[in-house]
């Protein structure tokens, strides 16, 4: 792990790989050394992945407490880059960060990857568009988050929000899960995952957008992705057969594949 200093805040990184940076907006828990996708990623630039503040080691700043605080914060670390070539990544709670961050339309975005992103209310006031992370029983959760609950990937970057402390984990890992649950609920609990006002500005993302879904998530429908999908001007959508709320940890060769591919054929900076 190194560190990234960004204005007057520095974050826990995770760096792996060389060339081109690959900006990883983590979800509800940063990118774990041993995730399966990342020395797979890393063959196609350097991997940059940072914890959010209060998740991981990254410390929590006074007064930081909203989505807008972390939008303004990932600028300042787009900056830190020094590129006009950044991939940027974004997973569920971390995929509203990176549409969030893709709407302010920084030049130096080249383009824009979606994971099961959370971020947009579509339902009507009653319905529930994702499942709450915070008031579902975590079993329920568990079933929910995978294509094969019982073939999840072992280990702490395979807890979510189904997690619960055990007798199995360090208590380095106790302490990090519980970090990790107190910063979600401080940026994300009302409203639950969502800015009643991002749908309406998607249209104002610029950068080439890719937006990959798990046929199999229950936290967020592959019909959501699609809808969402749909508002961004110009953006793919694809599926990973077999593969949950995490396409990135439960099928990381075709994840990774999608990924390459779609940077492939957006190289160079954005125009």
């Amino acid at each position: 792990m190194t560190t990234t200093r960004a204005g007057p805040f520095e974050l826990e990184t995770l760096r792996r790989g060389s060339g081109r940076p690959i900006l990883i907006i983590h979800g509800n828990n940063p990118v774990h050394p041993n995730a399966p996708f990342l020395d797979r990623l890393a063959k196609h630039g350097e991997v940059i992945a940072p914890s959010h503040p209060g998740f991981g080691a990254s410390p929590p700043p006074d007064d930081f407490d909203t989505m807008y605080d972390l939008v303004n914060l990932y600028l300042s670390v787009l900056e830190t880059l020094g590129s006009d070539d950044i991939t940027v990544i974004g997973f569920s709670f971390g995929g509203w960060i990176a549409a969030e961050l893709a709407v302010a339309n920084p030049t130096n975005l080249a383009r824009l990857v979606l994971v099961d992103p959370v971020g947009i209310k579509l339902g009507g006031r009653e319905e529930r568009d994702i499942v709450h992370f915070f008031n579902t029983d975590p079993a329920e959760l568990n079933q929910r988050s995978w294509h094969d609950p019982a073939r999840r990937p072992a280990g702490i970057y395979a807890l979510g929000w189904q997690a619960t402390i055990s007798d199995a984990m360090t208590d380095q890992e106790m302490i990090a899960l519980a970090r990790n649950w107190d910063s979600l609920c401080l940026y994300a609990w009302r409203p639950h995952m969502f800015n009643p006002g991002l749908k309406q500005w998607l249209h104002r993302i610029a950068m080439p957008a890719q937006v990959i879904w798990g046929e199999s998530d229950r936290i967020v429908t592959p019909d959501y992705g699609r809808a969402y999908a749909g508002l961004i001007p110009g953006a793919a959508f694809t599926t990973i057969p077999n593969a949950g709320h995490h396409p990135e940890l439960e099928q990381p060769d075709a994840f990774v594949e999608a990924v390459a591919r779609f940077m492939d054929v957006t190289k160079g900076p954005r125009r």
